[in-house]
């Protein structure tokens, strides 16, 4: 599977729009949705599932290394099974199942996969329901590799208004990012869904990172690069960080406890932030 530092950008297209899923790895994105749900109307869901595995086939020779995944419809659609036994294909690297909302609920679709001999798949959750951020520790914690935030469903649902500023969803994004660490999974924040927004785009990774998110969903070729940006360390990040090392093992930081470093007192937690920050460039 992809681990969290390749997740930095995850690019969707509708599994039904061949020229555009061909047109995914242009941009460089870490890794690529397939969409069988919000993105496919209904009539067409059926059709769309054969060509998401032609389209992730494809990826496969003109894109190797590139993560594919496919976002099946919710446990609750009449769609889920047949979209879960299409995207499980050898040359598909997992699936977003969206809008779970119980730790049970990922058991028995762990459970069935697993009597399908397909107990390694790789599953990525969507919080997107009061529900389901309500559970979000408990579905977090239960066996999947990863979560995202649906922020548009999830206001939705609660009845709220969405706007710029993020402030009704900050409880939802902030639990989701602690339930993943607690989960000891990765979590991937919400679209922006005004593709010409570039400043809002950056703003809202800049702050999904600063939470813990490890990535940011996409749905335009044009958002990737800003992410992946945000969500890499720049370089003066990256030098700080050895210098930071480097004094506090100099001055014997872990006898000491405490040193001074550049005007700031530095322990041990400020150490293994600075580990954390190197660790996440060694695996972009």
């Amino acid at each position: 599977m992809a681990g969290p530092g390749l997740l930095r950008s995850l690019l969707f297209a509708p599994a039904n729009r061949p020229d555009l899923v061909a047109k995914l790895p242009r941009s460089r994105p870490d890794g690529v949705v397939l969409d069988l749900e919000d993105a496919v109307r209904a009539e067409d869901k059926a059709g769309a599932r054969g060509l998401a595995l032609e389209g992730a086939r494809a990826l496969a020779r003109s894109a190797p290394g590139l993560a594919v995944f496919v976002r099946v419809n919710g446990p609750a659609s009449a769609e889920f099974e047949e979209d879960l036994a299409a995207a499980l294909d050898p040359g598909i690297a997992g699936v977003l199942v969206p809008k779970l909302e119980s730790g049970d609920q990922v058991a028995r679709l762990l459970a069935a996969l697993g009597r399908r001999g397909l107990g390694s798949a790789v599953v990525v959750g969507g919080l997107e329901t009061a529900r389901g951020v309500a559970a979000a520790r408990e579905i977090a914690g239960a066996g999947l590799a990863g979560v995202y935030f649906g922020a548009e469903d999830f206001v939705a649902d609660l009845g709220g208004v969405r706007t710029e500023s993020n402030q009704e969803v900050l409880y939802a994004r902030s639990e989701i990012a602690l339930a993943a660490r607690l989960g000891g999974v990765y979590a991937l924040d919400q679209v922006v869904v005004d593709i010409h927004d570039l400043g809002r785009l950056r703003r809202e990774a800049l702050e999904a990172r600063a939470l813990s998110y490890a990535g940011k969903l996409c749905i335009h070729p044009a958002q990737v690069a800003p992410v992946n940006e945000a969500f890499s360390p720049s370089a003066e990040e990256l030098e700080r960080s050895r210098r930071l090392i480097a004094a506090y093992a100099a001055a014997g930081g872990e006898q000491r406890g405490v040193i001074e470093f550049e005007g700031q007192m530095i322990d041990s937690p400020l150490v293994r932030r600075a580990e954390a920050v190197l660790a996440r460039r060694s695996r972009r």
